[in-house]
């Protein structure tokens, strides 16, 4: 019986955005048609709109350890494009939870201030950034 679902297309996958009832290696036949996306809520704040894109993109990847598929999904992405005044949002939950917010951060504020010794060591970069982020006033 044909159905018809939501998918996003990012790093050469198409993804469906619910579960699809199909068993594990069966073949399907795709029909694809783009669809304009969903306007942003003028009256939603930059706060709200990270609070969504990050909650899908934690369940986007939850299961992902790979740095790339972390970093390419449209959520995340999302969050890059909206700017400089997503920082202190990304600090706070940087500070607060570890979220690796590395890369948005890096391509936002195009600074790298984690050293090469500090690499993969997830409390010494979050203080880095914390420490370069209080050196350039910023507020969270």
């Amino acid at each position: 019986m044909p159905t018809t679902v939501q998918a996003v297309y990012a790093g050469g996958v198409l993804r469906p955005l619910q579960p699809l009832a199909l068993r594990e290696g069966e073949t399907v036949e795709v029909t694809v048609a783009q669809t304009a996306p969903p306007a942003p809520n003028a009256a939603q704040t930059v706060e709200e709109r990270f609070r969504r894109l990050a909650a899908a993109w934690e369940r986007d990847v939850a299961y992902h350890s790979s740095t790339t598929v972390r970093n390419s999904r449209p959520a995340y992405r999302e969050i890059i494009d909206l700017g400089p005044a997503v920082i202190p949002l990304l600090l706070r939950d940087l500070e607060t939870n570890h979220t690796h917010w590395f890369s948005a951060l890096r391509e936002i504020t195009g600074a790298n201030p984690i050293p090469e010794s500090a690499a993969g060591n997830i409390p010494r970069m979050v203080e880095a950034w914390l420490r370069w982020a209080r050196e350039h006033s910023y507020q969270w």
